[in-house]
């Protein structure tokens, strides 16, 4: 797996970047491995043409996946991009200064990085988990920028992080055009009970990261506090 990640990535990794390289290499690996487990029973089972028409209905699938994706990505993205140059994101950013200090206490009142953390919530919010990746990889290299350990994520990177996977929605706009692509009847039903389960997953998310800070102490980040 050394020679593999030698020859694939870049000797200057390091830190989290490194921890995501070798995910990447380890889901090749799993991935490449399923693969040809799938042709070795197929061949052995005699279902080498069930598993070539497998294949190609599956990329056929694939691509009206991407392009019914792309359709709401855009005009989603779209909405964001004209919200950002109206102002809207940096009032709801400025709005949601009392929610940022709670949740990040130990990053400044004005820290650079509410503004890419604002949108990237209001993004997960409206179930544009897609419209999400940019400001959330820039809010990242902001926390990066002012970390003192740059191979251990502080607190507030572990409670943005955390605050992401569990993902509060109130439209699941990407079930929906997954459900919507695949034929259901009602595709946005899905809608309540993605809410609930969104709303009790962020509580618990939060509630333990803020356990875990109550565990450790003093702040990682307590030099950026406004004196």
């Amino acid at each position: 797996m050394n020679k593999l990640k030698q020859g694939l990535l870049p000797q200057t990794t390091t830190g989290p970047n490194k921890i995501f390289v070798e995910v990447i290499v380890i889901l090749n690996y799993i991935w490449g491995g399923m693969i040809l487990l799938a042709i070795v029973v197929a061949a052995f089972t005699g279902n080498i043409p069930a598993l070539t028409n497998a294949a190609i209905e599956s990329a056929r699938e694939a691509i009206m996946l991407c392009i019914t994706i792309l359709g709401v990505l855009s005009m989603w993205t779209g909405l964001l991009t004209v919200a950002d140059k109206a102002g809207l994101v940096e009032s709801l950013s400025r709005r949601s200064k009392p929610v940022l200090r709670f949740l990040f206490p130990d990053l400044g009142r004005d820290h650079p990085a509410h503004e890419p953390i604002a949108t990237n919530f209001i993004a997960n919010i409206l179930g544009l988990g897609w419209a999400a990746t940019p400001s959330g990889l820039r809010a990242m290299k902001v926390l990066q920028k002012d970390n003192p350990a740059k191979d251990t994520a502080t607190r507030s990177m572990r409670m943005f992080m955390v605050i992401n996977m569990s993902s509060l929605q109130l439209v699941t706009i990407s079930v929906v055009a997954y459900r919507s692509q695949y034929g259901s009847a009602n595709p946005s039903e899905i809608i309540g009970p993605g809410l609930l389960i969104t709303i009790a997953t962020t509580i618990i998310a939060i509630g333990f990261c803020k356990i875990m800070d109550w565990f450790e102490g003093k702040p990682q980040e307590k030099y950026l506090r406004e004196k």
